[in-house]
C-alpha cells in the first residue's frame, strides 16, 4: 500500500527540481513558503492601504463631532437717514490782478575819453656865461687830490707750527630703545654659546614629547637687553610641545649676558639659535 500511494501521488514542480538535491538547503525551504509569505503580503498590504484610506475621514468626522454649535447673532437693523442734499456755492472767478508796469530801460551814461593831442616841449637853451666869468676861473700847478676808494687786501696765512691738523671723527648716537640686528661687538654668555647650548640641552624635560617624533627642529629668539638680561623670547617650529618647553627652559637660565655694544655703548641685541633634538 506505501508504494501505491508512493506512485499514485502527484509531484510538485519543486519536488522534481530538488529531486535527488540537498533539500536542507536554503533555496527549497524559500521555494516551498513562497506562496505563503506572497499571501500574507498580499492581506498585509491590502489593510495598510485601508486603512490609510479611511483615515483622513474619520479625523474628519471626529472634528465635525467635537466642533462647537454655532452661535446665533441677532442683528437689529438700523434705521438710515436719507442723505442731505449738498448745496455747492459756486465760487466767484476771482479778478486777475492787474499786470505790472512796464520797466523803463535804463539809460546807461557813455564817457568818452579825449586823449589830448601830445603837444612837443619847447627846448630851453641856456646861454654860455660871459666872457668876464670866464676869465675868473684859476688854473694852477698843484695837483688836487681827489676821492680815494678802499682797496680789498686778503688776511695773511695762520703762522706754520709745524703741528698737523687731526680731523675728528663723528660718531653716529646710539638709541637706547631700538633692538639691534647688527652691532659690533656680538652679546656674549659666560662660558660662550656651547655653554648655554648645554644649559639648555640639561634643563630641557623631554617627559613632554611622546618619544616618536624622530628629529624637531625650532628657532629661539630673544632680546639681550643692555643690562645682560634676557626678554621677549619666541620660539618658531612646527612641534607645540617642543617650543612650549623651549621657552620654558630658556627663560629658566637666570645668568646675565655680556651686553651687545656699538660704538662701546651697551645696546640691546636679538639674538637667534636655533635648537635641533632627535627622539626616538
Amino acid at each position: 500500500m506505501a508504494d501505491e500511494n508512493t506512485y499514485n501521488a502527484v509531484p510538485t514542480l519543486d519536488e522534481i527540481v530538488f529531486e535527488n538535491r540537498n533539500k536542507a538547503y536554503g533555496a527549497y525551504d524559500l521555494r516551498t513558503r513562497y506562496r505563503g509569505m506572497l499571501t500574507k503580503a498580499f492581506i498585509f498590504g491590502t489593510l495598510f492601504f485601508c486603512i490609510a484610506a479611511i483615515t483622513p475621514f474619520v479625523i474628519m468626522k471626529i472634528q465635525q463631532m467635537s466642533a462647537k454649535d454655532a452661535t446665533e447673532v441677532n442683528a437689529n437693523l438700523i434705521e438710515i437717514l436719507p442723505e442731505e442734499e449738498l448745496i455747492i456755492e459756486e465760487k466767484k472767478e476771482e479778478e486777475p490782478p492787474p499786470p505790472p508796469p512796464p520797466k523803463e530801460p535804463e539809460v546807461q551814461e557813455v564817457i568818452q575819453n579825449v586823449v589830448p593831442e601830445p603837444v612837443k616841449a619847447p627846448k630851453v637853451e641856456t646861454p654860455p656865461p660871459p666872457i668876464s666869468k670866464q676869465l675868473e676861473t684859476t688854473t694852477g700847478v698843484v695837483a688836487v687830490e681827489g676821492v680815494k676808494t678802499p682797496t680789498y687786501s686778503p688776511p695773511p696765512p695762520p703762522p706754520s707750527t709745524g703741528t698737523k691738523v687731526q680731523a675728528v671723527e663723528v660718531k653716529p648716537q646710539v638709541s637706547a630703545t631700538q633692538v639691534y640686528t647688527e652691532v659690533e661687538q656680538l652679546a656674549e654668555f659666560p662660558g660662550g654659546i656651547n655653554s648655554f647650548r648645554s644649559k639648555v640641552s640639561n634643563s630641557f624635560d623631554t617627559s613632554v614629547m611622546s618619544g616618536d617624533e624622530g628629529m624637531v627642529k625650532t628657532e629661539i629668539t630673544f632680546v639681550v637687553e643692555r643690562d645682560g638680561s634676557i626678554t621677549d623670547v619666541k620660539a618658531n617650529g612646527p612641534n607645540r610641545d617642543f617650543n612650549a618647553e623651549a621657552l620654558r627652559t630658556v627663560k629658566s637660565i637666570k645668568n646675565k649676558w655680556a651686553p651687545a655694544k656699538i660704538n662701546g655703548q651697551a645696546v640691546r641685541y636679538r639674538f637667534r639659535m636655533p635648537l635641533t633634538m632627535q627622539f626616538e
